[in-house]
């Protein structure tokens, strides 16, 4: 599968009886959604952060830490606990016969954005 990070604009819809996404505008071009091959949801790494590794006494934390320093950390905490849903689907631009190919999609609901994030076709 050939690796992107490119946004898309995504339409959802009813796909094999699912809320899904049924179709997608990548690079100037509308493919449609034929099927839903797998759909996860992924956080970031949380166990990663200062916060999690302090807590488990794997590194040094400070006595005081400032407002600006809690905030900071608090924004942070919230982008590692961030979900990104992905969908795997299997996508055309016309009918059946012309092969499409399978894409990974991913909606950030942090910042409410779909980027194409896979491909194989």
């Amino acid at each position: 599968m050939r690796r992107y990070d490119d946004p898309v604009e995504v339409r959802k819809g009813r796909v094999s009886g699912i809320e899904a996404p049924e179709q997608f505008l990548w690079r100037g071009r509308l493919w449609k959604v034929r099927a839903v091959l797998a759909h996860w949801v992924e956080t970031g790494p949380w166990w990663q952060s200062s916060g999690v590794r302090a807590m488990l006494g794997s590194d040094d934390v400070p006595a005081e830490t400032t407002g600006t320093e809690q905030a900071a950390a608090s924004r942070s905490l919230g982008q590692l606990m961030a979900e990104r849903e992905l969908w795997r689907v299997e996508a055309g631009r016309g009918p059946v016969r012309d092969g499409g190919g399978v894409f990974d999609l991913s909606f950030d609901s942090g910042n409410g954005r779909w980027q194409l994030v896979g491909c194989v076709d």
